[in-house]
């Protein structure tokens, strides 16, 4: 699963997850057995989650203050305990073998209270935080447009200058990833691949959806890095989700423990993609 996150604040809402339900999605998916991975890791198929866990990778959608909010306490500036990054780190400390990690799409363009996380005097101070934490930073466009309705010109320009607005403020990282505003492709898939505007090139490894379900296997012959679905995270299609990989085991990626090897299903052997460099054994033979 892939979880697609977007304002962490009550009440709760369509796009909105209350902190309170945020903890408890948190406490429920590792009681179920999901263990924290980062979306390089999955494109490169690292799975490194302990043997009989799920990997999961969670991305937030739109840099809304309560994803990464600070506040000043004691003469100091630290992370608000109730936004998401507060809550998160706040989890793993408690339960470090959960993991830490996420991406977060950012709009670098947009009007407050989305640019960047508001708090525009703390903007650089964010990006760098999270990345010093482990966390990735994905481009979502410059302020979250529609890519289906521009041309060509217009789709590179909105990739390029919030690549350009994120490499300002923590110089020399590279968004790996696009999630598309809507989900909206542009008429051409290759424009929001890779390109150069104005001497800004960006070339993404992947490219997310906003809805569509449970990703394949990054060992499986249908997964597709550059139309990768999520699920929101909101109580309905969560729940759901939860169900259906309780219900149906056979469909729930489970962990062998060993990045090295890609363990599989006999009867499932034919849907290997080509994993070069990997040992590749049956869960029969184990």
């Amino acid at each position: 699963m892939i979880l697609e996150y977007h304002r962490i604040e009550a009440p709760e809402a369509r796009w909105a997850r209350t902190p309170e339900n945020f903890r408890r999605d948190l406490a429920r998916l590792r009681a179920g057995g999901y263990r924290l991975t980062g979306l390089t890791e999955l494109l490169a198929g690292r799975v490194d989650v302990p043997s009989g866990t799920t990997p999961l990778v969670l991305t937030f959608d739109d840099s809304s203050p309560g994803q990464l909010r600070f506040i000043e306490k004691n003469g100091k500036v630290e992370v608000d305990p109730d936004c998401a990054v507060g809550i998160l780190e706040a989890f793993s400390r408690e339960h470090p073998e959960f993991g830490r990690k996420a991406t977060f799409y950012v709009l670098p363009g947009a009007r407050q209270p989305h640019k960047l996380f508001g708090q525009p005097e703390y903007e650089k101070a964010k990006l760098e935080y999270l990345l010093a934490r482990g966390f990735e930073i994905g481009n979502h466009t410059l302020w979250h447009a529609n890519l289906a309705n521009y041309g060509e010109a217009t789709v590179r320009q909105q990739i390029a200058a919030a690549q350009e607005w994120i490499a300002k403020l923590v110089p020399g990282y590279r968004p790996r990833s696009l999630a598309l505003p809507m989900g909206a492709y542009p008429r051409e898939i290759s424009w929001a691949i890779r390109g150069t505007v104005n001497g800004i090139s960006y070339q993404h490894d992947a490219i997310l959806r906003v809805a569509g379900g449970a990703a394949p296997s990054p060992f499986s012959q249908r997964f597709d890095p550059y139309r990768l679905p999520r699920i929101q995270a909101v109580e309905a299609e969560l729940a759901s989700w939860l169900r259906y990989f309780a219900d149906h085991p056979g469909d729930r990626f489970v962990s062998d423990g060993d990045p090295a090897v890609v363990t599989v299903p006999r009867a499932r052997r034919a849907e290997l993609r080509d994993v070069a460099g990997r040992s590749v054994r049956t869960l029969e033979d184990r």
